[in-house]
């Protein structure tokens, strides 16, 4: 196990150390940015496959703090699979997202800039290696952290509102079994370069999985129809990067699997030399805190970005208001 968040690294090994499993189990305390280390652990444990999960998600945050997104979720990818490369790691699966498609916020534009790492340095001929890189893009997981329902059933517990942002957004889910049970058979499937989309099954009007929650809590929705009720929805409006629906795929070119949930999709992306040059200007960007030249390389590499008119940085919006005073 592998983590740079203390806490959450040690809840992982306390409910694994707690249950049947009976597995040798190590905790690693370190960040993937940091490349020489990663390569030091995957030489010593004679690491075999990756899944690499390490992200920062949660839109509005990533939103307002856009560099730390890049810096973790583009550099950090970036140097976890040059170190696996490295140590002769024979797979490594990135776990994304539905959010890498036709992106409207930063999180999901670095994931699909992470996607497109892989993708190139599986496609490049001048780098032999035996490395095999796949990615698996899906939706939301149920109960996962800063997932939806968590929230929900904290505010039914402290008597309400419950905040959804649109009436009309909706939103695939999955269980954490079964998404790590699909993430582990399609990481098996790669060739190399494979971008995997599983089937979410039909998506989901948040404002109706908010009524149900409320209803299985023994509890009736407070309205113009029952004023009486126990629990009122209230609508708070998008936040600076949501969609009302997300997308798992860029194109339409899809084809199936030996599983019936599992599809690989064929979709277009940049060289190694040209990605290479806009991680430079991303280099540059960064250096300047200039959130405004970040989203102009973003819609120039990644295919469908259409980021918000308004920015929401928190750092570059601070220097902005000491510059106009």
């Amino acid at each position: 196990l592998l983590d740079s968040s203390e806490y959450s690294l040690y809840a992982i090994k306390q409910e694994i150390e707690s249950s049947a499993v009976e597995v040798e189990l190590h905790a690693i305390l370190t960040n993937v940015t940091n490349k020489d280390r990663m390569i030091e652990i995957f030489k010593i444990f004679r690491v075999d496959t990756i899944y690499h999960a390490a992200a920062y998600k949660h839109v509005p945050l990533v939103e307002e703090n856009s560099f730390e997104g890049v810096f973790n979720n583009i550099y950090g990818t970036k140097s976890c699979v040059e170190a696996a490369i490295e140590s002769e790691v024979e797979t490594f699966v990135l776990i994304s997202t539905d959010k890498a498609v036709r992106p409207t916020n930063i999180m999901g534009a670095t994931k699909r800039f992470a996607e497109m790492i892989l993708q190139s340095l599986s496609a490049n001929k001048k780098s032999a290696h035996s490395t095999r890189m796949t990615m698996v893009r899906f939706g939301n997981v149920l109960g996962s952290s800063g997932s939806a329902i968590p929230l929900f059933q904290k505010q039914i517990k402290d008597g309400g509102p419950v905040t959804v942002t649109h009436p009309e957004v909706i939103r695939y889910f999955m269980s954490i079994p079964e998404a790590a049970e699909l993430v582990i058979q399609a990481g098996a499937m790669g060739e190399g370069g494979d971008v995997f989309v599983l089937d979410m099954g039909e998506p989901v009007k948040i404002v109706e999985l908010a009524k149900k929650l409320i209803n299985l809590n023994g509890l009736e929705i407070k309205d113009e129809n029952n004023v009486h009720g126990d629990i009122e929805i209230i609508f708070t409006g998008l936040r600076p990067g949501e969609k009302l629906y997300e997308e798992l795929l860029i194109g339409n070119n899809v084809t199936k699997t030996k599983h019936s949930r599992i599809l690989r999709a064929e979709e277009s992306f940049l060289k190694k030399e040209k990605l290479d040059t806009y991680l430079d200007l991303l280099k540059q960007a960064e250096k300047e805190e200039d959130v405004i030249s970040l989203k102009r390389i973003f819609m120039q590499a990644i295919n469908g970005f259409t980021p918000e008119k308004d920015t929401v940085d928190i750092m570059y919006l601070q220097k902005q208001n000491k510059l106009n005073k």
